[in-house]
């Protein structure tokens, strides 16, 4: 008979990811996303573990800002999405304590939020990017912009930005041929193609 306590506190289900007949490379990570397209909790969840390995010292309004972008506005739900937030956020935690990477909350002025214990401020793939921009970066070029005004700064950062988003249009219209070049533009702004 299946007592009462025994429904309440059952043992959390251990998948096969690692050691002894682990899963072949790849199937866990499959299986995953195939949950996470089919349910809405488990693509937060996964989306929230991804972030917060990559990135740290994220607040509520960091972390949901960041799934929002990618799953859309209101993933979270309408009415209680703080209590959707803490449940994720606890699944989140515990997926973390398993793997030994314990998350924890920051609560410094300088450095809010969530963070992994004992990893670097920097996810080291992160580092390497901005390493590889501020290399990039031109001294000349940069006390050329730091002579121009903020209105002439602005001008130029909203060209480039113009540039990319109309390179991106012509792309959706060599894929989309039946896309008028207004309409092309438009999804060329958005965040994901309708």
């Amino acid at each position: 008979m299946i007592s009462r306590h025994s429904l309440t506190r059952a043992a959390p289900l251990r998948p096969p990811f690692s050691g002894r007949g682990a899963l072949p490379e790849g199937a866990g990570a499959a299986l995953l996303a195939d949950a996470a397209a089919r349910d809405r909790a488990t693509a937060r969840r996964t989306l929230l573990t991804e972030i917060l390995w990559r990135e740290r010292f994220l607040t509520r309004a960091g972390l949901v800002a960041r799934v929002e972008a990618k799953l859309g506005r209101g993933c979270f739900g309408a009415a209680a999405w703080e209590d959707t937030f803490y449940r994720d956020m606890r699944a989140v935690r515990e997926a973390f304590r398993a793997a030994g990477q314990p998350l924890a909350y920051s609560r410094r002025t300088d450095r809010p939020g969530y963070y992994l214990q004992g990893r670097p401020a920097l996810h080291p793939d992160v580092a390497r990017a901005l390493q590889g921009a501020v290399d990039e970066v031109d001294p000349a070029q940069l006390a050329v912009l730091q002579r121009l005004s903020p209105a002439a700064r602005f001008y130029q950062g909203s060209t480039a930005s113009d540039i990319a988003r109309r390179a991106v249009a012509h792309r959706l219209r060599a894929r989309r041929p039946e896309l008028d070049e207004q309409e092309a533009f438009r999804l060329a702004g958005a965040d994901k193609e309708d």
